[in-house]
């Protein structure tokens, strides 16, 4: 079983670390305590948790995957069906927290297609001027 050598640096304390520093990724990730040294005496760098820690540290919070394992990601693209529809998929709706019967505006401009959200307290959307120009 591997074992940490020392406690890795988190927080403000990584971070005066890594400042300024010109050292090679992993010679650092080793210096701030993200590697593991086996029983054979072999050690191992963890980049993946010195980035993530790196990126705590800044404030930065990556999307945390899904536990079950089941389904598809979201890739961000679609693409058009024989039929001429486009479906943006059931992970965007979850994602924004829509209900079915939420209704949308839809803006063709050059190049792209606009998805305005209906607000209920707000039936009249009203158009900023990037948008009235966008439109003709």
């Amino acid at each position: 079983m591997a074992e940490t050598a020392t406690a890795p640096l988190t927080g403000k304390s990584l971070l005066q670390k890594i400042k300024g520093s010109d050292l090679p990724r992993r010679e650092l990730a080793k210096l701030c305590g993200y590697f593991t040294v086996s029983k054979s005496g072999e050690t191992r760098i963890n980049l993946a948790e010195f980035y993530d820690a790196v990126l705590a540290a800044k404030g930065i919070e990556l999307e945390k995957s899904k536990a079950d394992g089941r389904g598809r990601e979201a890739s961000y693209r679609a693409s058009v069906h024989k039929n001429g529809s486009i479906v943006i998929g059931a992970n965007y709706t979850q994602e924004m927290g829509l209900k079915p019967g939420d209704e949308f505006e839809i803006k063709l401009g050059y190049k792209h297609i606009r998805l305005i959200q209906i607000d209920v307290d707000r039936p009249d959307v009203e158009l900023d001027d990037e948008e009235e120009d966008t439109e003709e």
